[in-house]
């Protein structure tokens, strides 16, 4: 009777386990947080339960840094939004180099009004000095990242401290910080004007500079600092909806156009929106199409790059900084992003009517991990791929 009962004994024994007997152990994997299902107001065609483990992976700090916010937009609503500890949907945070998009619009209007040209010499007048080679360089180049100026955008690893070896550290903290487009602008060339693309903090801080001296002529810190403010703010900011934008100016009345600008993150998607949609807010046209379009133009230097913009294309053959930046092969060729130091995005992808915002704080390790989740996150949409 024992022998008998024995293979009994041993079925009973696998009830309460059954996932140990002949699954190999294999639990199902636990459901998404409370924090992303509460964050997921609409799926916007993406698996539900796919999207809010990507969300949790996006809010992981130890693998990509503290996130701050996140929010998904689609066909200009908010369908995701999360926020960290302590931030909220009215915190403004930090956009750093994604900044350089609202300069460029700036410029755009500028050009529009017929107050600055495209592809005439940069009105610096320390460049329009005979035989200087700097007077070639354009507004184009500057917008471009092609200026030939020389520049070191981050400290070179083992070649001493930042603030000798980082420009953009000098510029932007130490002795230029009182006067940043004068630091700039006193650059010499290190390659003929339009020939090389290096990624630089200065052409934005130089770009802010050339749209005060046409507001402001007469060089008065405190009026250059109230007609940039006014002209971005009423041509640019309250059209796009971006009232939260809180912009920094230094000691001579510059825009610091190359990062110092905070926005509530749905302001920074409202951006990305008003990008998507080739310069219009509600089918009114706010800045020409032409001008979006031109942003959205492959540097002849940079194929990953536009004028303030960065495209999802393979990376230049050669150019110091022409590195691919988002995601060539794997999302739409469409797809383009204002990018920021430390893991700031904003991704706008026209094919699949999205716009995607992340805001924090990532190291470089970080930072690419935060990378490959985020193209995966957007791959979730309808139409990625």
């Amino acid at each position: 009777m024992t022998v008998r009962r024995l293979p009994l004994i041993l079925a009973l024994l696998c009830l309460p386990a059954l996932g140990a007997c002949g699954t190999g152990g294999n639990a199902p994997p636990p459901p998404p947080s409370a924090a992303a299902q509460a964050a997921i107001r609409d799926a916007g065609g993406a698996p539900r339960e796919a999207l809010g483990h990507a969300l949790d992976g996006l809010f992981d700090a130890e693998a990509v840094g503290g996130t701050q916010a996140l929010v998904v937009m689609k066909r200009g609503s908010v369908i995701v939004e999360r926020y960290g500890e302590g931030i909220s949907a009215q915190t403004r945070l930090p956009g750093w180099s994604a900044g350089q998009c609202l300069t460029a619009l700036m410029i755009g209007q500028l050009v529009s009004d017929g107050r600055l040209r495209l592809n005439e010499s940069a009105p610096v007048p320390e460049w329009q000095r005979p035989g200087d080679p700097r007077g070639e360089i354009t507004l184009k180049q500057l917008l471009q990242m092609r200026s030939g100026l020389r520049h070191v955008e981050d400290a070179v690893p083992g070649g001493g401290t930042i603030g000798r070896e980082s420009d953009r550290m000098r510029m932007l903290f130490l002795d230029g910080r009182d006067d940043m487009a004068a630091y700039a602008e006193a650059q010499p060339l290190e390659a003929p004007a339009g020939r090389r693309f290096e990624l630089s903090s200065a052409s934005d801080v130089i770009l802010a500079d050339l749209a005060a001296r046409v507001l402001s002529p007469d060089g008065d810190p405190v009026r250059r600092r109230s007609a940039v403010g006014d002209y971005l703010r009423n041509r640019v900011l309250l059209p796009i909806g971006m009232d939260s934008t809180a912009t920094g100016y230094d000691r001579a009345g510059t825009l610091i156009g190359s990062g110092m600008i905070h926005a509530t993150a749905r302001d920074w998607g409202k951006l990305g929106e008003f990008l998507r949609h080739t310069g219009s807010v509600r089918g009114a046209q706010i800045l020409p199409r032409r001008w979006v379009q031109f942003m959205l133009e492959k540097s002849p230097r940079n194929p990953g790059y536009g004028a303030g913009v960065w495209l999802n294309r393979a990376a230049a053959e050669s150019g110091s900084g022409a590195q691919a930046r988002l995601w060539p092969g794997s999302a739409p060729g469409n797809v383009f992003a204002c990018l920021g130091e430390n893991g700031q995005y904003l991704v706008a992808s026209p094919d699949q009517l999205l716009t995607v915002v992340r805001l924090g704080e990532s190291d470089a390790t970080q930072e690419a991990e935060l990378h490959d989740r985020l193209g995966k996150f957007l791959a979730l949409f309808p139409g990625g791929r």
